[in-house]
């Protein structure tokens, strides 16, 4: 190790057993600042010490970010170079290769693949790369040749995202090694989606939601299906794959719907499968008026808390969702709700889909309680890696 390595110490009324015990984030008020930890760059490693000085792990620093330090590596002696990168990647892709998708899947969840802030979505020969700290920023091309290592030739930065903002990071997408012009084709739960990596959501493609597509689809045989939010196709070509009659997608981006019915199409249902492009709460409304009943009603919007602040507004729109997609729903249909908002839990999400069933007049019994794929471990001291939630409920009047 550099014995020049900076230092940063925790306050005394820190709690270091938390970092001791894998907890890897140390927040700014449980630093000691001073001048010497004022003026590191964002994304210098430096040795984090209890309060005693003893050394406890590898950091990244960013003192403008309100996460001050993000832990490593448990040695404080660690070196972080290409090939201590590539073998984190190595160790994220060997648990990738026994799951069920092939090499379509997300590849390094942030903190919960020992790479905090980084997300990596494979794509076959592809991958993006979306670098959300700013030591994983600086060191993109480390990324990028340890993702050859792998056989990805094509490696696209996406540095975009609220997440950048925060650290203080600019915006920008290029590829790295290789490139694509065209949307890439993956099949999904016997689904067929087109993922547009450069102009497309975050990294083109949602993985977290495969197990819930492939519940939903099991619901779905002979079912009049709609999916409200659908980006690119989501829960409605997975109902379709699942032998759906019929599936209507509703989403505010004429792109993603375009790629939606594409995929459709390649699926050799496009006469099956319908768009309407607009506002989800205006169209939801419009539906109800209209006397519109479909058998497996499915919502999964963007997510309407991302942080503690957006919390209250966030989870009136969730029992919003709900309270206008429940007279959607025939009687013993379905309705299946999303939330990706690390903010609002599952106790506080579920209670705003109660209660948004209950204003709607309709009874209704939880039947399936949904989380991400295992492509998105979770860090087992990080709440906000479990963000995703999807609950299915039968309609019974």
């Amino acid at each position: 190790m550099d014995t020049e390595r900076p230092r940063i110490r925790l306050r005394p009324k820190a709690d270091a057993r938390r970092i001791r015990h894998g907890y890897p984030w140390v927040h700014l008020d449980d630093v000691v600042t001073d001048r010497r930890t004022r003026a590191l760059a964002p994304g210098d490693i430096a040795v984090l010490e209890d309060a005693e000085r003893a050394a406890l792990a590898t950091v990244t620093v960013n003192m403008a970010s309100r996460i001050a330090a993000r832990v490593l590596d448990a040695d404080p002696e660690a070196t972080i170079d290409g090939a201590w990168i590539a073998a984190r990647i190595a160790t994220a892709a060997a648990h990738r290769a026994r799951l069920p998708g092939g090499a379509f899947h997300r590849l390094i969840h942030a903190e919960a693949d020992g790479l905090p802030g980084v997300v990596i979505d494979r794509f076959g020969d592809a991958a993006v790369l979306q670098p959300n700290a700013a030591w994983a920023d600086a060191r993109a091309e480390d990324f990028a040749d340890a993702l050859e290592g792998l056989g990805i030739r094509h490696v696209l930065l996406n540095a975009t995202g609220r997440a950048r903002g925060a650290e203080g990071l600019g915006d920008g997408t290029r590829w790295l090694r290789g490139g694509l012009e065209a949307p890439v084709e993956v099949s999904m739960n016997g689904a067929t989606y087109l993922a547009d990596l450069t102009g497309g959501q975050k990294t083109g493609l949602f993985y977290d939601q495969r197990p819930n597509h492939a519940f939903v689809a099991g619901l779905a045989r002979g079912a009049r299906v709609l999916d409200v939010f659908s980006h690119v196709g989501g829960f409605g070509l997975a109902a379709l794959a699942g032998g759906a009659a019929t599936a209507l997608a509703v989403d505010g981006s004429a792109p993603a719907l375009d790629l939606a019915a594409r995929g459709a199409e390649l699926m050799g249902r496009s006469g099956d499968y319908a768009t309407r492009r607009g506002d989800a709460f205006d169209l939801m409304t419009a539906l109800g008026e209209a006397g519109e009943r479909f058998d497996v009603v499915v919502a999964d919007p963007p997510a309407f808390a991302p942080a503690k602040p957006a919390l209250t507004a966030g989870l009136r729109a969730y029992e919003r969702v709900a309270r206008l997609a429940v007279p959607l729903v025939a009687p013993g249909g379905y309705l299946t709700l999303c939330s990706c908002s690390h903010a609002a839990d599952l106790p506080k999400f579920r209670a705003s889909c109660v209660r948004g069933i209950g204003r709607a007049g309709r009874q209704a019994q939880l039947i399936h309680t949904g989380f991400a794929g295992p492509d998105h471990p979770v860090h087992p001291q990080l709440a906000e890696s479990g963000y995703l939630k999807a609950l299915t409920f039968r309609l019974l009047d």
